[in-house]
C-alpha cells in the first residue's frame, strides 16, 4: 500500500521588528500611498542583527514539532527551502537539524526562490511515498532584507523576513499532498537575480562597489510571467487531483504583492473570499511566505478533515509550482503512531 504525505504539524516565526511604509519614507524616496497602491503592503518584519535564516527556522520548526506531538529524534529528514542561506557551506538544513537535535535525520537545502515551499512539499512527499522516510520536517526561512538595496525603492519596499515549517507524515489514507505541478525557465534575461556571491561572480571589492550582492528585479516582466504561470500551474495541479476550484476551501498563494494576487485570482475566476492574503502585514517573504500564510490561516479558523487547499507560487530561477492538499485526520494519525509505539 502506497503511503501519502499528510501535514500533521505547522509553525511559524516573524521577527519582532516592524518596518512600516512610514519608516521607509525616511530611507528612500517613496510614500505610504505609493507603496500601498502598487504592492498592497503596509509593513514588513525585519530580522534582528543576531537572527539568521537558521535561527528563525529553528523556532518555526520547534512549533511545528510541538503541534505534531513529535520529538526531534523522530524526524527522518530535514529540508530547508531558502534563497538566503546562512552560508554557502554548511547547508542551513544541517544547522537546523543540529540545533533541533534531529539526530536520526538527513538534511539538505533546496533553492527554488519563492516557489521553494511548493518544491519542498513535492520532494518531501516523494520521500514518504517511496518509503525512504516516514516523517519529514520542511522548513522555509528567509532573511531577504539583508539582500535588498535600501536605495532602490522598486525592490526595498517589497521584502520581509520570516520562517514557517511543517511536519509531513506517512498515512495510508488518500489525504495530505494529492498533487503537485512544477515548472521552470532559466532566467537568462536576468529578470530577478542576485548576481554576485557564487562561482560565476565571486565576491570582490568590485562586486561590492557595484552592489551586485543585492536583489535586482524587472518588475513588469516578472508580474506578467507570475500571473500567467501561477494560473496555469494551479489548473494543472487541480486537474491532477481531479478537483475543481469550487471544491476548494481556500487558495493560499505566495504573497508576492497584492497586484499579482488579485490578477491571479481574476485569471482563475476565483471568488475573492477564497484567496487568503496577508501580504499587507508581512510583505514578500520569499520561500517562507506560503508557510507563514498557511500557518496564519490554520490558526485563525477551524479546518475540517477533508478540506481541500491549493497552494501556488512563482519565484526567481525562474520557477513556479502548485500543490493540492486534502486536510488529514491528524488525531487519527497521532493515535496510530501511539498504537505502534505501544505494540
Amino acid at each position: 500500500m502506497m503511503n501519502h504525505a499528510a501535514i500533521t504539524g505547522w509553525g511559524s516565526y516573524s521577527p519582532t521588528r516592524i518596518l512600516s511604509n512610514h519608516d521607509l519614507e525616511e530611507l528612500v524616496d517613496t510614500s505610504d500611498a505609493w507603496i500601498r497602491t502598487r504592492t498592497g503592503i503596509g509593513e514588513r518584519r525585519v530580522a534582528a542583527p543576531d537572527e539568521t535564516t537558521s535561527s528563525m527556522g529553528v523556532i518555526a520548526a520547534r512549533r511545528a514539532l510541538e503541534r505534531a506531538e513529535l520529538l526531534p529524534r523522530e524526524i527522518d529528514l530535514v529540508i530547508c527551502a531558502s534563497t538566503t542561506p546562512d552560508h554557502l557551506l554548511p547547508a542551513t538544513a544541517c544547522l537546523i537539524q543540529q540545533q533541533l537535535g534531529c539526530t536520526q535525520a538527513g538534511a539538505f537545502d533546496l533553492n527554488a526562490a519563492c516557489s521553494g515551499f511548493i518544491y519542498g512539499l513535492a520532494v518531501a512527499s516523494q520521500f514518504i511515498q517511496g518509503g525512504a522516510a516516514r516523517r519529514v520536517l520542511l522548513v522555509s526561512s528567509e532573511t531577504l532584507t539583508r539582500f535588498v538595496n535600501w536605495q532602490d525603492r522598486s525592490t526595498c519596499v517589497l521584502f520581509g523576513d520570516g520562517a514557517g515549517a511543517v511536519v509531513l507524515e506517512a498515512t495510508p489514507h488518500c489525504e495530505g499532498v494529492l498533487s503537485v505541478a512544477l515548472g521552470s525557465r532559466g532566467d537568462i534575461e536576468r529578470m530577478l537575480v542576485i548576481e554576485a556571491g557564487g562561482s560565476a561572480l565571486p565576491a570582490s571589492a568590485d562586486t561590492v562597489a557595484r552592489k551586485a550582492h543585492y536583489m535586482k528585479m524587472r518588475g513588469n516582466e516578472v508580474f506578467k510571467m507570475a500571473v500567467r504561470n501561477m494560473a496555469q500551474t494551479a489548473k494543472e495541479a487541480l486537474a491532477k487531483a481531479n478537483l475543481t476550484l469550487p471544491e476548494l476551501t481556500a487558495v493560499i498563494p505566495h504573497q508576492a504583492n497584492l497586484r499579482i494576487l488579485t490578477a491571479t485570482q481574476e485569471a482563475l475566476d476565483l471568488p475573492a473570499e477564497k484567496m487568503f492574503i496577508n501580504v499587507d502585514r508581512h510583505g514578500n517573504t520569499g520561500a517562507a511566505s506560503i508557510a507563514l500564510a498557511m500557518g496564519e490561516f490554520l490558526d485563525s479558523r477551524p479546518v475540517q478533515v477533508g478540506d481541500h487547499f491549493l497552494l501556488v507560487a512563482f519565484g526567481g530561477g525562474l520557477t513556479w509550482g502548485a500543490c493540492v492538499l486534502r486536510w488529514a485526520d491528524i488525531a487519527a494519525i497521532v493515535r496510530r503512531r501511539a498504537q505502534k509505539l505501544s505494540a
